[in-house]
């Protein structure tokens, strides 16, 4: 199987998780079922909000129905989707940033748990710190699709070019990376970084984004993309909600990889 095709869904998610399916069932509604074999969409695409008591609610009594919401949709549209993020309470009741994917007959196939975590501090108004509420994943994951292998990334893993070369070591061809990006950094950095992903490991990347002002304030950049091995951007999203999508030539990647092999050179 030499070409599949992805879309990415581009969502200004909220901390009431209600919206948020009822944004995404609104998202879904422009695609044509059986159109993609995989559907991405980005990070905290749940509940977007760094309250803890609403996070926590959202555990407790959203989370089996966004699930279930999604599982539904894998089934009825007949394909792949990954979560970009969600919250999951661990067994020591602490919180991951959990990106998972639910194959076609709506079972979760794989998850892979945010490693690194986003705590900065922009500037004395602009200050994130994901680790008060989350705990830092520890494993690497590389999915196999019937088209090829997918490494797994969540926003800010993107500043650390050797979360991807061990993905790549891992046999991974094209890399997700959902994200909410701030506009801050987004304006600066997103397309720089995102393109230097690619190019640097000769994969294709899917990145899915949050766009727009949020219900707490956050304002995130959007601009969700789809870039090819060599660099190009073959889709991109502006500062709204919306549906980007890409057939995507999987021989792209061993051309690139075969006319500069230093990608693939650790």
């Amino acid at each position: 199987m030499n070409k599949f095709k992805v879309a990415c869904f581009q969502t200004n998610s909220s901390d009431i998780p209600e919206e948020n399916i009822i944004m995404l069932e609104k998202i879904f509604s422009r695609v044509k079922r059986k159109s993609f074999d995989l559907v991405c969409l980005p990070e905290c695409v749940s509940i977007f909000s760094d309250s803890r008591a609403k996070i926590n609610d959202y555990f407790e009594n959203w989370h089996q129905i966004f699930l279930n919401f999604v599982s539904t949709k894998a089934k009825e549209f007949q394909t792949n989707i990954l979560i970009g993020s969600f919250p999951y309470k661990s067994k020591n009741k602490k919180f991951l940033n959990r990106s998972l994917i639910i194959c076609t007959k709506g079972k979760i196939l794989s998850h892979y748990d945010k490693i690194n975590l986003f705590d900065v501090s922009l500037d004395k108004e602009e200050k994130y710190f994901e680790s008060k509420n989350y705990e830092a994943g520890k494993k690497l994951k590389v999915i196999e699709f019937p088209w090829g292998n997918l490494g797994m990334s969540i926003c800010y893993d993107i500043r650390f070019p050797n979360l991807y070369k061990k993905l790549v070591r891992k046999g991974a061809e094209f890399f997700s990376i959902p994200a909410a990006f701030t506009y801050t950094t987004g304006k600066s950095h997103w397309h720089t970084l995102i393109r230097a992903r690619a190019i640097e490991n000769g994969c294709f990347i899917f990145a899915p984004a949050q766009c727009g002002t949020h219900k707490n304030g956050r304002k995130t950049f959007g601009h969700s993309l789809i870039v090819d091995p060599w660099g190009k951007v073959i889709a991109e999203a502006q500062n709204k909600i919306d549906v980007i999508e890409a057939e995507i030539d999987t021989e792209l990647v061993k051309r690139v990889r075969k006319k500069i092999p230093s990608m693939t050179t650790f």
